[in-house]
């Protein structure tokens, strides 16, 4: 099943997020690499691809796992939770529905 990882980052969280970036980015492609992610990427702090030093204030991932519990364990050893990037992590269910596959 698909789930939706929505992360709310701290308060000046910028330094942190890139010092954590590259581990981050590298799980997210193992899972994109088997196949098991829908779209992933921050929430810009400002109406900008490149918020610069606004930052950002959390996080969106869609990937597929067999339950929810393996969804939140996942979504606990992320590199941003280790470096307190993340001050809230919800994890939903999600049903695609469009675009049809």
């Amino acid at each position: 099943m698909w789930f939706a990882i929505i992360a709310q980052d701290v308060a000046e969280s910028l330094e942190k997020r890139l010092e954590a970036r590259p581990a981050h980015l590298a799980r997210l492609e193992q899972l994109q690499n088997e196949g098991r992610m829908l779209l992933a990427g921050p929430f810009p702090a400002i109406e900008s691809e490149n918020p610069g030093p606004a930052g950002f204030t959390g996080s969106l991932i869609v990937a597929e796992f067999p339950s929810q519990a393996d969804a939140e364990a996942w979504a606990k050893a992320d590199p941003y939770v280790a470096a307190g990037v993340y001050e809230s992590v919800s994890i939903k269910p999600f049903r695609k529905v469009l675009p049809a596959a």
